[in-house]
């Protein structure tokens, strides 16, 4: 094991594992990858779900933990996010254990330096010090899945965390889907988990991009991160909306049949989030030298990376 770099045999599975009856059946549907511990952001998609016109099923998959270490953030993330249905990321995975072995579980790949792997497994030893105060939030997020199954629309969506291998897989990264070889890989996945879409996070920039099956024309939607920005000289978040019809507020989407699936920006409170990561991550901490620059200026990746769409384009 390499803390960090590779993860215990118990995150592996086969896309086979999600070709199940769906979890639930919902107009509208929010798919929250990499809260981050925000919780400004987390209440702003709350307050949106509520004013759907529709029902809306919000399913957090995965590393809504993060910059969380204060107590009182922790158990308010925890308390809200469980209210609703959640998947474990890495991050859940590993606070809820007291083995090391994985460090912070990311399964980072080689073009990720060892300096920022290292502050991962730093940050995630100072929040599993801070998740150890709630014994019974750690069993909850310890039993909870790493895959959903969902139907919106007459559309089997798989609801994954990392890829349709690994909880914390990096084959839906916009990196790797530049890869010939991952594309392929990648395109495979959905007719051996018997999904049109796939949801995921992980990875942490987001990527929509369509694929050509034998069973037609198939999308993968990974939204980067709800609790941080995700495209340079921004400061929203983004989440997967899937939903019977469209949003007015989307930056970019596709119909996959009765399903349009679109990236929507949470404009959070930003003072009031760069306020509380400070307190909690001043300068000179594992988490300001990964992080800060990238939550006042956004990463250096644009729209347009992200978009890898075919016909029929985004509306």
């Amino acid at each position: 094991m390499r803390p960090g770099r590779s993860c215990p045999v118990s995150y592996r599975y086969a896309p086979s594992a999600l070709a199940r009856e769906p979890a639930f059946r919902a107009t509208t549907l929010y798919a929250v990858g990499g809260l981050y511990g925000n919780r400004q952001a987390l209440e702003w998609i709350e307050a949106r779900a509520a004013r759907e016109a529709g029902d809306v099923t919000i399913v957090f998959n995965g590393d809504f933990h993060w910059f969380d270490v204060d107590p009182g953030v922790f158990q308010a993330i925890d308390q809200a996010v469980l209210r609703h249905h959640a998947l474990r990321g890495n991050v859940e995975t590993e606070i809820a254990s007291d083995d090391s072995g994985a460090g912070c579980g990311c399964g980072y790949p080689d073009f990720v330096g060892d300096a920022e792997v290292e502050r991962s497994n730093r940050i995630l030893e100072r929040l599993r010090d801070t998740a150890r105060a709630f014994p019974a939030a750690r069993s909850r997020l310890g039993a909870l899945p790493a895959r959903l199954v969902a139907n919106i629309g007459g559309v089997r969506i798989g609801i994954v965390h990392g890829d349709a291998e690994s909880l914390a897989g990096w084959g839906y990264s916009q990196e790797a889907l530049r890869e010939p070889a991952q594309l392929e890989a990648a395109a495979a996945w959905f007719g051996a988990a018997d999904v049109r879409v796939f949801a995921s996070s992980h990875s942490c920039l987001p990527v929509m991009q369509t694929f050509d099956t034998p069973g037609g024309r198939c999308l993968l939607a990974n939204n980067g991160a709800a609790g941080m920005p995700n495209f340079s000289g921004a400061r929203h978040g983004l989440i997967t909306r899937i939903s019977t019809a469209p949003a007015p507020d989307a930056l970019y989407g596709t119909w996959i049949d009765g399903a349009r699936v679109e990236a929507v920006p949470v404009p959070y409170d930003h003072a009031a989030f760069e306020r509380e990561f400070l307190v909690a991550w001043p300068a000179g901490s594992a988490a300001h030298a990964s992080y800060y620059r990238r939550i006042v200026e956004g990463p250096a990746y644009r729209r347009d990376d992200a978009v890898r769409l075919k016909t029929p384009a985004a509306a």
